[in-house]
């Protein structure tokens, strides 16, 4: 950090407590950029500075800044009046006032930069806003000039560092009218369910295992036509039909995402292969009530095997259940063995009167002829 050359040097205004601090890059660009060249002869292309009126190229020491008026004019601004500006942020990053980290809308944030203590002097008023920061759990909201122009700023502790972010003015936000769609939408629930799905499967990340694979190939690239090899190929991309269905989406994408981890696990919307009920069908078994086969007989007990048929196939069913509790199966076995006795001597009651009835009708007939 101490070999990094500071972009701009100046104070931390904090109440009367004043931190000088030089202003540090915090990010650097590793992107692979390119020059223009002429494609018949590989010729670089440059861009020359030409005054207008002289036609003539100037250096960089010929150059200054100018402000264009609406009615073209050009109004001359040199470096030194923007050193008298009436700003107290000219040299100062100035700090208003003190938020919750969670006040500031993301949208905001510009360029950050690390701020460096400037000298011995700096090390404790420099501790101190960086411990006070820590307990807070607050970030500190300052005002500075960089660039020609006055900014807003974000500080914040980063190790034992202060950091502060770039921060652009909430009239520089857009607002999102017209973004989202117009139509109204309903999102079915288990649509929601395969999404939270699809975002438990695809977890969390650390992003220091994350790297810029377009650049790793540009180099690739770069590197095979330096040694007159040709560039390697992309490979092919897999086939697949185009989704209509945002269901089907969501559920390949969840298999997906799966694979890719290594889990062989089902969609979100199939049960597990433990959990899946197995439905068998049982062998039939013959009805401990059927039909008894037919014996010859007297007619009277015939009828009372009749009559009570449907009595024994609820008595064989109140015996079955009896077995399974043994607690209360003597008493389930009485009431059984009740109910088809009361059952047996009403059929065999009934079975009696009408043997009886038919013995006094055939008297009746004959005495009738004898008469």
């Amino acid at each position: 950090m101490l070999h990094v050359r500071s972009i701009w040097n100046g104070a931390i205004s904090f109440g009367l407590v004043s931190i000088p601090i030089k202003l540090v890059n915090a990010t650097e660009n590793h992107s692979i950029s390119f020059r223009q060249i002429h494609t018949e002869d590989g010729g670089r292309i440059r861009y020359r500075k030409v005054c207008e009126l002289e036609e003539r190229e100037v250096t960089s020491a010929e150059i200054g800044k100018g402000y264009e008026d609406a009615d073209g004019t050009i109004i001359p601004i040199t470096d030194e009046d923007l050193s008298h500006l009436p700003l107290p942020t000219a040299k100062t990053i100035e700090i208003v006032a003190f938020v919750p980290a969670d006040r500031i809308d993301p949208l905001q944030m510009d360029a950050a930069y690390y701020l460096q203590a400037g000298g011995a002097p700096a090390a404790k008023p420099y501790t101190l806003l960086r411990e006070a920061l820590k307990r807070s759990n607050k970030v500190a909201i300052a005002k500075y000039a960089l660039r020609g122009r006055e900014r807003l700023g974000m500080l914040r502790v980063v190790g034992e560092a202060i950091a502060m972010h770039g921060l652009l003015w909430p009239d520089e936000v857009r607002a999102p009218e017209g973004i989202a769609p117009d139509t109204s939408v309903t999102v079915r629930d288990n649509e929601l369910d395969l999404a939270d799905a699809l975002m438990d499967t695809l977890g969390e990340v650390d992003l220091e295992d994350l790297h810029d694979e377009y650049r790793e190939a540009v180099e690739e690239v770069v590197a095979a036509k330096a040694a007159g090899e040709a560039p390697p190929e992309a490979p092919s991309a897999p086939s697949s039909g185009k989704v209509l269905d945002l269901m089907a989406a969501l559920e390949k994408s969840v298999r997906a995402a799966k694979e890719s981890r290594g889990e062989a696990s089902p969609s979100a919307q199939e049960p597990a292969a433990a959990d899946k009920a197995e439905v068998r069908r049982l062998p039939q078994r013959k009805s401990a009530g059927s039909s008894p086969k037919q014996t010859g007989g007297k007619k009277s007990t015939s009828t009372a095997k009749k009559s009570t048929a449907a009595p024994r196939a609820s008595t064989a069913k109140s015996a079955q259940a009896a077995k399974k509790t043994t607690a209360s199966g003597s008493t389930a076995k009485k009431t059984a063995a009740k109910k088809t006795a009361s059952t047996a001597k009403k059929a065999t009651a009934g079975s009696t009167a009408k043997t009886a009835a038919k013995k006094t009708a055939k008297k009746a007939t004959s005495r009738k002829r004898t008469a």
